[in-house]
């Protein structure tokens, strides 16, 4: 009967596993429906304000054919020459739970410092979220900077977007970096997401073919007030705070969604290991009960 008593010792403590990975579940699932809603809105707003400054750069770009001269473009826009130092801001999350997330953002960032050390390039790396830091660690980096935690909080402002903003330029400017990327993971479902390196600073908006008419409207023209160059300052530095937002809230729907989903698995594999394990209980019980009766049995007979 020992066996019994450990049998049922361990459906019971699976059984609160369960609990706890359910609750864990629920949370997750009303988190990441608010960081989606939250995400849905910031798409549509970072895509009208790509729009606007391209229509400024193609105006930009016209005059500068018919007339021929040169516009100097905000610092926001320029691409270096010849970057040297690059620094890589690295966004994880402060807690596990969340399947193979952590492990895949520190795969991302590490694959993305060896191909810049491939080019000679010097990477300043920054980790914020306490995952960051253990996971690049893991995979043996070295020439991490700093680390941060709680880069994002349970409901994420626009307020903590700009904080961690200022915490980018701040580095740059401290460690001269010429580009700013940023780690993260790119929502795209509950149940898919790409992790990338996104440049930040200077942002990355190229013209193509097909922006050659984004400022025409049928015979109707835009007029710009005020002038173009100080629109294109004010827009660019809108765009930083929006794409820095978007990045930011990109990273914790992908969290809460990978977070649902290994709780979810985690909660059927309790269901499976129960069912096996009560299944076990009731074969044991039904041979030692038929144990018992065959030796009641033979002692009857016996006397």
């Amino acid at each position: 009967m020992a066996g019994l008593k450990e049998l049922r010792t361990r459906i019971d403590s699976v059984k609160s596993t369960k609990k706890i990975t359910s609750a864990m579940k629920m949370v997750a699932a009303s988190k990441y429906r608010r960081a989606e809603l939250t995400l849905e809105k910031s798409e549509l707003f970072q895509k009208k304000m790509i729009e606007n400054i391209k229509k400024v750069l193609q105006e930009l770009k016209n005059l500068e054919e018919e007339k021929g001269i040169s516009f100097v473009l905000p610092k926001m826009l320029v691409e270096p020459v010849a970057p040297k130092v690059y620094a890589l801001f690295v966004l994880a999350s402060d807690r596990g739970l969340c399947g193979g997330y952590n492990s895949m953002i520190a795969k991302t960032a590490k694959k993305r410092i060896d191909e810049l050390e491939k080019q000679g390039k010097t990477v300043k790396v920054f980790c914020y979220g306490k995952k960051a830091i253990t996971g690049l660690k893991r995979f043996g980096v070295t020439n991490i900077e700093a680390s941060y935690p709680n880069v994002i909080k349970k409901n994420l402002t626009y307020g903590e977007a700009l904080h961690f903003l200022h915490d980018v330029l701040d580095k740059k400017a401290q460690y001269n970096a010429d580009i700013c990327e940023i780690v993260y993971s790119d929502f795209l479902s509950g149940l898919s997401r790409t992790y990338s390196s996104k440049q930040v600073i200077p942002f990355d908006i190229k013209l193509n073919a097909e922006d050659k008419k984004i400022n025409q409207v049928g015979d109707a023209y835009y007029t710009y007030l005020p002038d173009k160059l100080s629109l294109l300052e004010n827009l660019s530095s809108m765009y930083i705070r929006t794409s820095i937002f978007e990045i930011l809230i990109n990273s914790q729907a992908s969290e809460h969604a990978a977070r649902m989903t290994s709780m979810d698995n985690a909660t059927k594999n309790a269901d499976d290991m129960i069912s096996s394990l009560t299944f076990k209980y009731n074969s044991l019980r039904q041979s030692a009960i038929t144990t018992e009766l065959v030796e009641i049995v033979a002692g009857a007979e016996a006397m």
